[in-house]
């Protein structure tokens, strides 16, 4: 198990395959403030898996997260370290839920890529 994992949190629906365009906001685990883009790995109706994160970030610490019009507030829960890169995965888990995250419908199929949609492989 990473150093960087709490104890196992039983996730509370399906992870749903899902490669979102975010901005995340919040202080990293030096405590300096960041405002930087990332994007989802998949995400679940109340947390999200991320990539392509820069900077380290502490478990248990809350950041911001704005996608399209939605401003949501998360819990860091695991930070994994990318071998190779100076990038992170990240696990949030969401602090408060007004109402589905990622305006998903349950059933529907994964918004796909832009080079994917466009017929670039």
């Amino acid at each position: 198990m990473p150093s960087g994992t709490v104890e196992l949190i039983q996730r509370r629906g399906n992870r749903q395959k899902a490669v979102l365009p975010v901005r995340i906001k919040g202080k990293d685990s030096a405590g300096k403030a960041f405002d930087e883009l990332a994007h989802t790995l998949d995400v679940t109706p109340t947390g999200a898996r991320l990539g392509s994160v820069r900077r380290e970030l502490t478990v248990l610490d809350e950041v911001t997260v704005f996608y399209r019009q939605r401003k949501m507030q998360f819990r860091v829960v695991w930070i994994k370290k990318m071998k190779g890169t100076s990038e992170f995965q990240v696990g949030l888990q969401a602090v408060t839920q007004d109402r589905e995250a990622w305006g998903l419908a349950p059933d529907s199929p994964a918004p796909m890529s832009a080079s994917h949609a466009s017929g670039v492989a």
